[in-house]
Parts: structure tokens; sequence; C-alpha cells
């Protein structure tokens, strides 16, 4: 296994090893860590974090899973203690400040493909209902701390992990995915010189070792879960998984076809391929205009904010004109006037992919639809 220096780490002591397989942090002074791993007993005293694709050794039979990854570290040269998470596949950044280092480890099945011009949309081999983007991590702090302030730093890193998946506000389709096998180690120093031979076979009385107390823990806890945060930032950023409007369409069940289907119909016309394709076209152009989009994201979002009780001051959507005021915005940003006329008769109207939707839904697609077919045949 190679030795990858991506970025450095806090603790010098530590050696990263990464190929093809995975990676590995060994510490030859042991870390003491709390973790959800796949293989660790909670609270572990290790010389390695292991973190390996499903690939690389044999998770069909349980009971040698062990001897799997022993046989993995030795034809790796990776010797002592570990624990040990598998993903189906490691891609990892290091973001270091100060004290703390953060490896983020990601997987993800998604990919952006091109659609059209411009557009893209998020898909995957496997099938929405198959794929996963995990962001797993492990939280390097170059101090000696106790079990007890490495769990609680560890429950305040979750919660902020919690917070920002949630600020994403992504697409329904591509939130549940996110997180399916998902990480958090938290890692600080121990002091090897002070284990013996004895303890390394049999085990380590952690009531025994000296701590670091020399520090302030509302401030440690800060730093952890701005760290943990921030590097979360910058891992999504590389991801590459930014959205755009064709996976809100997505989300919603809602393909361009159920829209040019349902504009043919209010347009009470023969469906021939040639306005088929003429309407698509149209379309595609009108989904690059920054302000129609920008439209439409901010009527899924009132929908989404208001009907999940996230806006204390609206309790009934029903009642709210606002989203047909957006829809004949969307409209007449399309086709002017006439689209907006349009817009009136199409919203009372209601036809096609539009009756399911939701009230702020429809209207936003009432207005899409009704400047779609004012451009393309006033």
């Amino acid at each position: 296994m190679k030795i990858d220096n991506h970025n450095e780490l806090s603790n010098e002591n530590v050696e990263i090893s990464y190929n093809k397989h995975g990676v590995n942090f060994y510490n030859p002074n042991y870390f003491l860590v709390f973790s959800d791993f796949n293989i660790s007993d909670g609270i572990d005293i290790v010389e390695n974090i292991l973190v390996l694709q499903n690939k690389a050794i044999d998770l069909d039979n349980t009971d040698d899973l062990f001897k799997s990854i022993e046989n993995f570290m030795e034809n790796n040269q990776l010797n002592g203690s570990y624990i040990f998470h598998n993903l189906n596949n490691v891609k990892y950044f290091i973001n270091t400040y100060d004290d703390i280092s953060v490896i983020t480890v990601l997987t993800s099945d998604i990919v952006v493909e091109d659609y059209y011009n411009n557009l893209k949309v998020l898909n995957s081999p496997k099938g929405f209902e198959n794929a996963k983007i995990d962001f797993g991590q492990i939280v390097i702090i170059n101090k000696a701390l106790s079990p007890k302030v490495l769990i609680r730093l560890h429950s305040e890193a979750n919660k902020e992990r919690i917070r920002f998946f949630e600020s994403l506000n992504l697409p329904y389709h591509i939130d549940n995915i996110i997180g399916y096998d998902d990480f958090l180690a938290l890692a600080a120093n121990m002091k090897g010189d002070d284990i013996s031979d004895e303890e390394i076979e049999f085990g380590v009385d952690i009531n025994r070792i000296d701590y670091d107390e020399d520090y302030d823990y509302d401030d440690l806890a800060v730093r952890v879960t701005d760290a943990v945060s921030i590097a979360l930032e910058c891992a999504y950023e590389k991801s590459s998984l930014s959205v755009g409007i064709l996976d809100y369409f997505v989300s919603l069940g809602i393909q361009i076809s159920d829209l040019i289907d349902t504009a043919i119909e209010l347009m009470d016309c023969e469906k021939t391929e040639e306005i088929k394709e003429t309407l698509e076209l149209e379309l595609y152009n009108i989904l690059e205009d920054e302000d129609v989009v920008s439209l439409l994201i901010a009527a899924f979002r009132m929908e989404f904010d208001i009907s999940n009780g996230n806006i204390r001051e609206v309790n009934d959507i029903d009642n709210i004109s606002t989203s047909q005021i957006l829809g004949l915005v969307i409209a007449n940003q399309i086709g002017g006037n006439k689209a907006v006329v349009n817009f009136n008769a199409y919203d009372f109207l209601k036809p096609g992919i539009i009756r399911p939707l939701g009230p702020v839904y429809s209207d936003a697609f009432a207005g899409l639809i009704a400047g779609l077919v004012t451009k393309v045949f006033n």
C-alpha cells in the first residue's frame, strides 16, 4: 500500500495509506477512538483506522470477515490492532484546523449527466432505489482525551452533521439516499510508550491512563463541530452533487413527457411527433432561463416549507393566494401578457399532470405550461 500524503494531519505521527482498495490511518502510539464503525466496540484503543471498499474483502462469509480483513492487512503490510468500516467506494478529503483534522470519506453512486445543452440531471447506474451517498468522517484530535469527553464530542459532532444535511434541502429522492451507511469516528491520542506488552495482548485499562486536562471543553466542542461542518461543506462541493431544476422535477415524479402531454391536451390539437418535438425543444430553452428556474424553485420551497409546518405564521397552504401570483409571474416571464390570460384558464382547469399536485406546485406548473404553449403557438 503506497503512502499518499493528500494533506497534512494535525498529528504528525499518523501515517496515511491509500490505494484503490481504501484508506488506513496508522498511529504507532495508538488512537483512543469512539466510533460507530462496522467493526468496533464503541470505545477502542487501536493503531489502525481502516476504511475499505466492499470489493476489497470477502463480505459474503461473515464468519470469516475478521480473517479476510487480517489477510488484507498482511497482504498490504499493515500491522497492529484496528477498527474497520466498509463502503461501496472510497474517496477522501482532509481538512486540518490547528490540532483538529477531519477526514471526510465520500462514497457515491450518483453522477451528473448532460441532458440538453446546459441542462443536467443527477442519475445512478444502480437506480435511485439502490443508490447511496455517504459522507463518513474521522475526526483526529491531537490531544489525549478521556473516553467520556470523546463520547460527548461524538454526540455534538453528530448533531452538527444532522443540521448540515437538513440545511441542504435536497430533492426528496436525493435526500432519501444520503447517509445510508455514514459513519463518524472521533480519535484522540494515546501515550503508546505507557502501554505494556501485556496490555497490548489482553487490553488496556483506560481508567489508569493520564489524559490531557489543560483545555476548555466548551471551546473544544465548538471547534470540533465547526471543523466537522466546514469539512462537510468542502466535501460536498468536491462531490459534484449539485442539483438543478430537472432533479426537482424527478423528485415530484414529473417527466418532460408529462408536461408535453399536458400542453397538447390544453391546446386540443393532434399529438404529432412534430408538435411534441417543437414543444420539447422550447421547454428545454425555457428551463435554461435563470429567472424561470428561480421562480419555480421558490414555488417548490414554498410548498415544502409550509406543508411541513416550517413557517409558524402560515398554517393552511390551501388558503394562500401567493402561489397564484408566482404562477402568473412564471407565465408572464415566459410568454408575456397572453400567457397570463392562458394561465388563468389552465389554473382553473388543472389538466393532466397538474391536477394531482399540491396547490403551489400546480400553480407553478400551470404557469410554466401556459408560458410554453403561448410562446410556441401565439
